[in-house]
């Protein structure tokens, strides 16, 4: 026990250090934090190797779950009045040219269609909490384009897992024993957790206006928020969709819906700290290695994928190309839901499994380290004022308005 609090205690002083390092350079405090759990894991010094085992799933867990109700609760009726259409096109939009791109490329290089379909599908997921975390940085989650990225985080892994599922019946043969049971499982894994959020979620919107502000409603909150992952990993269902359906639920029915939210972001971060830093301690460097061209082509690929399908879909709907653009390079992240499908792929093709799972792994330490840099750059150039003639001309606008306008 003794040993278990000292290596507690080191990571949170490690986090506090990554912060304020974040605070006086251009680096995201994400990718610090990740560094900083490099320089103590396999690949560095090796430190507190069977508590970084024992801690990570648990404090991971704990993380997301919170994570995933606070997301949830940015998806208000007003979000989807005013975004909703948006927010809809460029997250299924961006995940579907993503993965047509990461498959047809992969298959333009030679590679065979089990690899190259199931590596599109893991393709389209990406890692809310490097999104959200950047986000809640740079003081941006309430900006238009911040509730915007946020509302596409929320469906993303989504629209992943769906396309995952269908993948996974492919490149196992729709003709196989199993095939139809890993599509039942995947698509029990969306449906559940829907379910189990509304379960959940209903009674907790009712009585959230009930109990007073202070300690009471932190203790509530956080009650029925572990007992949604709770229930989810029993249920064998994504804990990550069941907190953000539940946090939906709360902030639209709910009277005062953002007492439970304040209660949960004043603990948030030091989970999300201690996450970040034991996500870098299991990043295993030696997997670039093994990756080889396929990984570089994979990545490479997914960049396109990503950024390309915000441009077009930002195109095609009518919002603009440039806010398309930044959508998807804000979505490069990655990290456990496709470690998670990579696990799975690997469990259900005998052959192609290794090398799927080699290839995810390594694209991993990548997209995590450098990733919340592009949302970062992603951010700033959408949120960014407009240059100095722009302004006078939109005030001169205004003093002189054209026949048309009056």
């Amino acid at each position: 026990m003794a040993d278990l609090f000292i290596a507690l205690a080191a990571f949170l002083l490690l986090g506090l250090v990554a912060h304020y390092i974040g605070l006086r350079t251009r680096l995201p405090r994400v990718t610090l934090l990740i560094l900083a759990g490099v320089a103590i894991g396999p690949t560095g010094m090796d430190w507190f190797a069977g508590y970084r085992e024992q801690l990570f799933p648990m404090i991971a867990d704990m993380a997301l779950v919170m994570l995933g109700f606070l997301i949830g609760g940015s998806l208000t009726r007003d979000l989807f009045q005013q975004q909703g259409r948006q927010i809809l096109w460029l997250s299924l939009g961006i995940a579907l040219v993503t993965f047509l791109v990461v498959c047809g490329g992969l298959l333009a290089v030679g590679q065979g269609l089990v690899i190259a379909v199931t590596l599109g599908a893991i393709a389209t997921a990406t890692d809310p909490a490097a999104t959200a975390d950047v986000l809640l940085e740079e003081r941006d989650d309430r900006s238009p384009f911040g509730r915007l990225l946020l509302g596409i985080v929320a469906l993303d892994d989504a629209w992943g897992l769906l396309i995952f599922s269908l993948a996974l019946v492919v490149a196992i043969g729709s003709s196989a024993s199993n095939g139809h049971a890993v599509l039942a499982a995947g698509l029990w894994e969306i449906a559940g957790a829907v379910l189990l959020g509304l379960m959940i979620g209903l009674p907790m919107a009712f009585l959230t206006g009930r109990i007073r502000r202070g300690e009471p409603l932190l203790i509530e909150a956080l009650g029925l928020v572990f007992l949604c992952a709770g229930l989810a990993m029993r249920w064998e269902v994504s804990h990550l969709l069941a907190a953000i359906v539940m946090g939906a639920t709360v902030a639209n029915l709910a009277s005062h819906h953002k007492r439970p939210f304040h209660a949960i972001e004043g603990i948030q971060w030091p989970f999300l700290m201690l996450f970040f830093i034991l996500a870098g301690a299991s990043l295993q460097l030696d997997s670039l290695l093994a990756g080889g061209l396929l990984g570089a082509a994979y990545m490479l690929l997914r960049t396109l994928g990503k950024v390309s399908g915000g441009l077009t879909i930002g195109l095609l709907t009518g919002t603009t190309a440039r806010t398309g653009l930044h959508s998807g390079s804000a979505l490069l992240p990655q990290a456990g839901v496709a470690v998670a499908m990579a696990l799975t792929a690997s469990q259900n093709l005998a052959g192609e499994g290794q090398v799927i799972l080699t290839m995810v792994l390594a694209s991993t330490v990548i997209f995590e380290l450098l990733g919340p840099l592009a949302t970062r750059w992603a951010l700033r150039r959408e949120c960014r004022p407009l240059p100095r003639a722009a302004r006078r001309a939109q005030r001169h606008k205004k003093k002189h308005p054209t026949h048309e306008s009056r």
